[in-house]
């Protein structure tokens, strides 16, 4: 028998060394497509959670469930849903540490969920996004660290966000929660 095929070239196999095994590649490939599905499939678990909630509580809002940014979303639209958002998003916070119990009960995994009811962590977002630069205004003007009030994990994030992409200052956490608040400071 005679062998037809053609030798690789220098060329190729330089491309083959530098390229992954395409098995590899495919693996890695059906894991994100497996990741995206699961972080859909808790999302979907999540929107079914909450809407038994908002029967049970006779409140009426439409349910939409996605994957954004690498996390389960469920967000909640419609009037009349304040009481379920409570002062300062505590109650929200309550839901979703319960939504994510119920995913780990259908799951087995702990879930990094994301629950939004009437648009409410949108708007407190763009607030803290104000606090933040506010803050940070004041460090640059005086020197002096800026103590922040005590905030969820959801709003330190936020802030935190927003202060690491501004040059010149950062920002860290301090306290134990509920008490735990962020320190605005120049930077090292």
């Amino acid at each position: 028998m005679t062998d037809t095929s053609t030798p690789p070239s220098a060329d190729s196999s330089a491309e083959a060394t530098a390229a992954e095994p395409a098995g590899t590649e495919e693996a890695k490939k059906s894991e994100t497509v497996a990741s995206d599905s699961d972080l859909f499939r808790q999302s979907e678990i999540a929107a079914d959670y909450v809407e038994g909630l908002l029967d049970i509580l006779d409140y009426d809002g439409d349910i939409d469930e996605l994957v954004s940014a690498g996390r389960p979303m469920v967000e909640v639209v419609g009037g009349r849903l304040q009481p379920l958002v409570g002062q300062r998003g505590a109650t929200l916070e309550a839901l979703q540490e319960l939504t994510r119990l119920a995913i780990f009960r259908a799951t087995g995994s702990p879930s990094r969920l994301l629950l939004d009811i009437g648009g409410y962590r949108a708007a407190r977002r763009k607030e803290l996004g104000a606090v933040a630069r506010n803050a940070v205004e004041k460090v640059k003007e005086h020197g002096d660290p800026v103590r922040l009030e005590a905030m969820s994990a959801f709003e330190r994030k936020c802030v935190h966000d927003v202060v690491n992409a501004i040059p010149g200052v950062q920002s860290e956490s301090e306290g134990v929660e509920p008490s735990r608040r962020i320190v605005v400071r120049v930077a090292d």
